[in-house]
């Protein structure tokens, strides 16, 4: 494959990545035998456009999560490239519109008859009307971020006046939108799917709240996903969900509807509760989840058998086939004999 490369003397170009996945991504990549440019996203789309017109690469591996430091602008990248006819990784601009809007994703499932907890969006400036079908504890969060941002142990609310409260928080805090949605109780697992028209489902992972009955978290709070000392001191472990053949059969059924549903591609993540019944609710749709090395996605794929390097081949393959099924399959299958991919990402 004859790649043009993104040149050094682009002023976009940077020959190390900047954070911990791209450079992981980044390292498989090389190693894997692709040449690899990395093309910040920044704020400025005169720029962007330029360096990709002057130095088109062969693919984009798409690592990019907001534009402007706003994530409601995520889905801008991709719809970019595709209008640049510019091939990438990942889902594309309606997928992660779909899944960025946690209360049209939530509106979507429950119309298809997948279970999601009982929720209400909070748009500020406006007069809130909380009905009474809302059962507390109910969890109050930012409608558009993701990562646990905006979440704390204050985000659990257990009366109405202490959702409206939160809710202002959020609107005040974050400029955006606040959604309230029903604490559920369970167990809270990851799963994480590869592909497109065939799915994998990987072994789920989950988060066992230790403490939970003396004080502790019960949620996935900012705290919890990124402070390891936070986790020790509440008995805070991620770990391999051990599930019966059936419940997980019945999980991987689910996830896969969910991905087809909101027109994930080549990778993501569904995070969802498990209830001591068997029931189980989606929480959040990841497309283009966190991949960095050791995270819950790559080790997901691990237990699997498929190791780090193998796992991001395989993303860059499926992407390239949904471009050119027969050739460019074929043309990769061998990437050191040929000439290699350039990737551009955060």
């Amino acid at each position: 494959m004859d790649a043009g490369t993104i040149s050094p003397d682009d002023p976009e170009f940077t020959a190390e990545p900047q954070t911990t996945t791209e450079g992981h991504v980044v390292a498989a990549l090389r190693e894997l035998g692709h040449r690899v440019g990395v093309l910040g996203v920044d704020d400025c789309l005169a720029e962007i456009v330029g360096s990709l017109t002057e130095h088109p690469p062969d693919i984009v591996f798409n690592l990019a999560e907001q534009f402007r430091n706003d994530r409601r602008l995520d889905m801008n990248v991709p719809a970019l490239l595709e209008m640049m006819d510019v091939r990438f990784t990942g889902t594309g601009p309606a997928g992660l519109m779909l899944c960025r809007d946690k209360g049209l994703c939530k509106q979507l499932l429950s119309l298809h008859k997948i279970r999601v907890p009982d929720f209400l969006v909070l748009e500020p400036g406006q007069s809130i009307r909380v009905p009474k079908r809302i059962q507390y504890p109910v969890l109050v969060k930012p409608l558009y971020e993701d990562a646990s941002d905006g979440i704390a142990m204050a985000s659990l609310v257990k009366n109405e006046s202490e959702l409206l409260e939160r809710a202002r928080f959020v609107h005040e805090r974050w400029d955006q939108v606040a959604i309230a949605e029903q604490y559920i109780e369970g167990r809270e697992l990851y799963v994480s799917v590869l592909g497109n028209d065939r799915l994998t489902v990987f072994p789920p992972r989950e988060i066992r709240f230790g403490n939970a009955g003396k004080g502790g978290p019960i949620i996935a709070t900012s705290r919890v996903k990124w402070n390891e000392q936070y986790r020790q001191k509440w008995n805070i472990e991620y770990g391999f969900a051990e599930l019966p053949e059936a419940v997980f059969a019945k999980v991987a059924r689910v996830c896969k509807r969910v991905y087809r549903l909101l027109q994930l591609r080549d990778y993501g993540r569904i995070d969802l509760r498990l209830t001591p019944e068997g029931r189980i609710f989606i929480l959040e749709v990841n497309p283009n989840p966190g991949i960095a090395y050791g995270e819950d996605y790559a080790e997901s794929a691990e237990k699997a058998g498929v190791g780090y390097n193998r796992l991001i081949d395989r993303i860059l393959r499926l992407a390239l086939r949904r471009y050119e099924p027969a050739p460019i399959a074929a043309h990769v299958k061998t990437p050191r004999t040929s000439a290699a991919a350039n990737v551009a990402g955060v």
